[in-house]
């Protein structure tokens, strides 16, 4: 059976929407108010806040409060998961193709096309 990271699930829960990904995107050039985070969406605030407390919740950015101003930041740091993830899923990929490789030329060289 699989082991399965509810840590890493969130991730790519939070990762897996368009909208949020693009937040990111901007969010790795700067730190930015909410309302300037929601302006180029054209979605409602309410529903940019939607996105923006799954990314908080899978520790992707973090929020601060300067009176009435939201202002939110990325965390590059809580994407290292889904990165270990991926580097562990390529390595076994990369063993599988390797393997592969290394049988057909066997039957090759055995004179098998």
């Amino acid at each position: 059976m699989a082991k399965h990271d509810p840590d890493l699930s969130l991730l790519f829960h939070a990762l897996a929407d368009p909208t949020r990904r693009s937040i990111l995107t901007r969010l790795a050039e700067t730190p930015t108010r909410v309302t300037d985070l929601a302006s180029p969406t054209g979605l409602r605030l309410p529903t940019v806040m939607r996105h923006l407390s799954v990314l908080e919740e899978a520790g992707l950015i973090s929020t601060s409060k300067d009176g009435r101003t939201r202002t939110c930041a990325m965390v590059p740091e809580a994407l290292e998961p889904v990165r270990a993830w991926l580097d562990e899923q390529r390595a076994i990929w990369e063993a599988r193709l390797d393997r592969l490789d290394a049988f057909v030329m066997m039957a090759r060289k055995d004179g098998y096309r």
